[in-house]
């Protein structure tokens, strides 16, 4: 049996290393008598997939319900859509929930180039209306959040205890009771407490304490036992007054502070963030306008040459398959090249017209296509400004929102200075406390009892107790205070250096826009009489080759000329006008020149209670002066949005066309007469109104014209300058046949 047996298990050993050969050493999937065959269905087979967010949010009309873009395959529009520079202003504002730029966009006499993806590359950089509201309401940094600390806390608690030891585990209690008895024991407690930090960093509190306990000993024997105390703790040295305390706020650490005042420093910083976001947003939609403004002349400037090749070109045709005097082949090749490069150019320019009217469109937050067209409406300045250098350089200092904000940067580094050094100070606590106690057999209303109540007890207030005592502590080697300090001076030194350079800086900047404004002014009217030239020149030249006394190459050369003289004229005057906006942009008054207001959105009716609850509350309560604790000033008051400036009027040349009328025709042929250009004569300041300012009620709101402070002339008188008898009149060709509107004053804002 025994040899039988070690057959078997020789065999049975083969078998299994054979199976284990076929099969492989790798693990195998469980058998199932009862699998369907679906498991497959079930199976994650990913760990990490691109999916769907849950987000449902729908589309905007702008987005769902654009049409086909304009191109040069689609080049007509359903109707034009007339457009002025405030309704543009209004549209953007109104549609402008998130702040949107221009950046990646860049405009020049060829055409725009470069389009909008700041929303989509880095969009928690764009600003937004919701930016100031985020910051004041900041659970961790807002004002709120600093408030907060100096809130009342409630701190209750009930609890209630049983226990039923055996008689083996009753030995602990034999030791005090004398027996070994089984121990049913019952205990209870109650505590509410409120505890409140002050603004001069102290801490007070109010306790109450109730117990109850029932331990049985062999024998029963309850009791209550209850206390009230009242007490408060308060820093000598460090940590102590009401200016630290709301620049660094209660339990602050050394280089670390969030009070009142620099949580309140905090969302100013936010509100001139997004005054900066808001004039951005202004000084793109004038910068998109203008532009497009310019985008319709060079259309027509390109097309008029276009017409002029094509006239040229059908005449030397007509000449060159009638064999007359001047119809050469090698004529009719230059005449048909001239009129294809025009109409490139006409193509290019047609293309780029819908390019920047998209533009306008996305800063204006309306869809791409929508089957209309925008057309601007209203005219550039055409008149001479100036201003006062030493006006505009104090105006700057004062309203420049990048100075503004460097400020309150420099008031949050004086101010974390100031709670610096108050760590230096040693650390010594005052504590005062009171407590009355009772105990009975009773919790209340049991003085019939015997034993009597626990809380009568207590408020008899024969059972009492006080306490009182001073805590210090303070560091070896200040290390980590003095480093804080260091660090603090560092910083305000920094923010001071940097607030000096800042207002160098922009007075460079004022310098070069002063220039800008010169030199562009200058230029318009260089190539005002360069455009008049090209005109005449032409007139002249077509007439000499019809009369075969000049060559064609010589009138198709003078064509090219106009068409650069127009596109150069009208490009000066856009140069110029954005000049003027740029000098508004760089001290500070660009919102106020397109009569834009910021002002905060309507509060609950509550709050509004509330206030006035508060008010009257003051107003009935008796003055006390607190001079000698309160801190020192943060803020200088309310910063007004509408100022007024000392300028000198906007001036026109003699005999220019004033702003609102139609510029004159220059006569076609022969050559006009020229006199040599004289010097601007001063301006005159004409007399002026000044309406009120009314306040706005939400929102980014563009005021009216009602409602701000504007400056215009009391009679329908435009601006004049005294006449010379030298001084020539400006005369300009015919403007295309556009829709014209002037409905903007030319003022010093």
């Amino acid at each position: 049996m025994s040899r039988l047996y070690s057959i078997s298990a020789v065999q049975l050993i083969s078998a299994a290393v054979l199976l284990g050969y076929i099969t492989g050493c790798q693990p195998q999937q469980p058998f199932y008598l009862t699998g369907k065959g679906q498991y497959q269905k079930q199976m994650i087979t990913k760990a990490t997939q691109i999916e769907y967010s849950s987000v449902d949010l729908p589309s905007s009309p702008e987005v769902c319900y654009a049409k086909a873009p304009l191109t040069l395959d689609n080049p007509n529009p359903e109707h034009f859509w007339d457009l002025t520079l405030e309704e543009a202003v209004q549209i953007a504002l109104k549609n402008s929930r998130v702040i949107r730029t221009l950046n990646g966009v860049n405009f020049s006499k060829g055409g725009v180039s470069g389009i909008p993806g700041s929303l989509l590359s880095a969009p928690h950089s764009i600003g937004s209306v919701y930016d100031p509201a985020l910051a004041e309401s900041d659970p961790r940094y807002g004002i709120e959040a600093a408030l907060s600390a100096f809130d009342g806390q409630l701190q209750a608690g009930a609890n209630w205890v049983k226990s039923d030891l055996p008689p083996q585990m009753s030995s602990l209690r034999s030791r005090y009771s004398g027996n070994s008895w089984s121990s049913l024991d019952d205990y209870g407690e109650l505590t509410v407490g409120i505890n409140k930090t002050m603004a001069t960093g102290g801490n007070t509190y109010v306790n109450y304490g109730a117990m109850y306990s029932d331990v049985d000993y062999g024998f029963p024997m309850s009791r209550w036992d209850n206390y009230f105390e009242a007490g408060f703790t308060h820093p000598l040295l460090q940590g102590n007054g009401i200016q630290f305390n709301r620049i660094a706020g209660p339990g602050a650490t050394p280089g670390f502070y969030n009070g009142v005042a620099i949580a309140r420093i905090n969302t100013d910083t936010a509100l001139n963030d997004f005054e900066m976001a808001a004039r951005n947003l202004v000084a793109d939609v004038e910068k998109a306008y203008w532009n497009l403004y310019y985008a319709y002349h060079y259309l027509e400037s390109v097309k008029s040459g276009r017409d002029s090749a094509h006239q040229t070109w059908s005449q030397t045709y007509a000449m060159y398959k009638h064999g007359a005097t001047g119809g050469r082949a090698q004529y009719e090749a230059q005449a048909r090249t001239n009129y294809f490069t025009f109409r490139g150019q006409t193509e290019i320019a047609q293309s780029n017209l819908f390019k920047t009217e998209s533009v306008l469109r996305y800063i204006l937050g309306l869809s791409a296509t929508d089957g209309r067209l925008v057309r601007p409406t209203d005219e550039p300045i055409i008149a001479p400004l100036r201003m006062d250098w030493q006006s505009v350089m104090c105006e700057a200092l004062v309203r420049s929102p990048e100075l503004r904000k460097q400020k309150w940067d420099v008031k949050s580094k004086e101010l974390q200075l100031i709670a610096s050094k108050n760590f230096l100070m040693p650390r010594l606590d005052f504590n005062a406390g009171y407590v009355w106690s009772g105990s009975g057999h009773d919790w209340i209303n049991s003085r019939h009892h015997e034993g009597g109540s626990a809380f009568g007890s207590m408020t008899d207030g024969n059972y009492a107790g006080w306490v009182m005592g001073l805590n210090a502590s303070m560091p070896f080697g200040w290390r980590k205070e003095l480093a804080a300090v260091r660090n603090a001076q560092l910083g305000l030194a920094r923010s001071r250096a940097v607030l000096q350079e800042q207002e160098l800086e922009l007075t460079h900047q004022l310098t070069e826009s002063f220039r800008e404004i010169s030199e562009t002014y200058q230029q318009s009217k260089t190539m005002l009489q360069k455009r008049i030239a090209a005109d005449a020149e032409v007139s002249s030249v077509d007439a000499a080759y019809k009369a075969g006394t000049t060559t064609l190459d010589q009138l198709l050369e003078a064509q090219k000329r106009k068409a650069d003289a127009e596109t150069d004229y009208y490009r000066s005057i856009i140069d110029y006008n954005l000049a003027i906006m740029t000098l508004h942009y760089r001290k500070g008054s660009l919102l106020e020149y397109n009569n834009v207001c910021l002002t905060e959105g309507v509060w609950p009716g509550k709050a509004y209670f509330d206030a006035k609850r508060r008010a009257r509350h003051r107003d009935a309560g008796h003055y006390m002066n607190y001079g000698f604790t309160r801190p020192k000033e943060v803020s200088r008051g309310t910063y007004q949005q509408f100022q007024s400036g000392y300028y000198t009027s906007l001036g026109s040349e003699v005999g220019q066309p004033q702003y609102g009328e139609p510029l004159p025709v220059q006569p076609q042929g022969g050559e006009p007469t020229v006199a040599p250009p004289q010097p601007d004569a001063p301006a005159v300041l004409p007399k002026s109104i000044e309406t009120t300012l009314s306040p706005s009620s939400s929102g980014i709101v563009p005021a009216s014209a009602s409602s701000v402070r504007v400056f215009k002339p009391v009679s329908d008188a435009r601006y004049t300058v005294p006449s010379e008898s030298n001084s020539m009149p400006l005369v300009a060709p015919p403007t295309p046949a556009m829709p014209v509107r002037n409905n903007r004053y030319v003022n010093g804002y």
